[in-house]
């Protein structure tokens, strides 16, 4: 029986010295990577970038990159699968998402993830560094509301709402260390994330108009295969829709708890993270114990990708 497979786009937080070691063992993406000038939209060789963690997680270099690395893999797997039934993206890689779906080039967007990048970079005022926080929450805190007014008095935003016990958050650097203190004391634990800019929260208002304005003129079409929307886990079908999903979320929270939820939804029974990191497939198969649930960055070798994604479609 043919596997119901869905895709997943991871976000940023994952990207590694080797993120690009599998997809350069398939001669096509190596080409495709040189192509898409990365080194012309990050402003650095790549063998630059790769050797260093300070520009691997610069939120300028990192977004583009990561949406690279995803359609790069992309075009590897494609042609051994199954048509997806859907797709969905975490963040950055939401973006992503639209172009596995059919719906844009991936070279216009990669430079869309660029461009992104730069307006929510502009969102950081002089002096005022910005940053986000993965909150635990406690047998204290049980409620999304308890945790909002917890986050809202030190100036931080629910970003991403992970799972019933957890979120992402975001806000100023100068607020993180008396926002850490309340939520320990309150029997919570918080980990400072590689990301120097608050995605999804009201601190990227200001980015929200250009970038939708960006994607309605990028050519976008209708996608091949519904794509998710991060701020809801809505199915969008047609290219109007991308503009909103996609420029909402840089200032919204992106829901993925409900996302995790309409892929289990549409009936899938496969789901491939494409990375780098596996983070939001182990998310997966946590809630939904059934699914066959991978990342690519999981693999060593290409030979044991391609292997694996024929015996699952045996």
């Amino acid at each position: 029986m043919t596997n119901r497979i869905a895709i997943l786009c991871s976000g940023q937080a994952g990207q590694h010295a080797g993120m690009f070691d599998l997809i350069r063992e398939d001669e096509h993406a190596s080409r495709l990577l040189q192509a898409w000038q990365l080194e012309e939209l990050c402003a650095y060789p790549l063998h630059e970038i790769l050797s260093s963690e300070q520009l691997l997680f610069s939120n300028p270099i990192a977004q583009p990159l990561v949406v690279a690395a995803q359609l790069a893999a992309w075009e590897i797997i494609r042609s051994l699968i199954s048509r997806p039934v859907i797709t969905a993206g975490y963040s950055i890689g939401e973006l992503a998402s639209w172009s596995v779906a059919g719906a844009i080039a991936p070279d216009k967007v990669i430079r869309l993830a660029a461009m992104r990048a730069q307006l929510l970079q502009a969102c950081i005022a002089p002096g005022q560094p910005q940053l986000m926080l993965a909150i635990s929450l406690s047998h204290a805190v049980t409620k999304m509301a308890d945790i909002e007014s917890l986050l809202h008095a030190h100036g931080f935003y629910i970003a991403i709402e992970v799972a019933e016990d957890a979120v992402i958050s975001g806000g100023l650097l100068a607020h993180a260390d008396a926002l850490e203190k309340a939520v320990t004391a309150a029997g919570g634990k918080v980990t400072r994330l590689p990301i120097e800019i608050a995605s999804h929260t009201p601190w990227m208002k200001a980015a929200v108009p250009a970038f939708e304005m960006a994607v309605q003129e990028s050519g976008m079409s209708a996608p091949h295969f519904p794509v998710l929307a991060g701020i809801s886990g809505a199915r969008l079908h047609d290219k109007n829709a991308a503009a909103t999903a996609l420029s909402r979320q840089l200032a919204e929270p992106i829901r993925w708890q409900a996302v995790m939820d309409s892929v289990h939804e549409a009936g899938a029974t496969m789901v491939i993270e494409l990375g780098p990191g596996a983070a939001l497939s182990k998310m997966l198969k946590t809630r939904y114990p059934h699914m066959q649930c991978r990342s690519i960055s999981e693999f060593k070798a290409l030979s044991g990708l391609k292997r694996w994604l024929q015996q699952a479609e045996e």
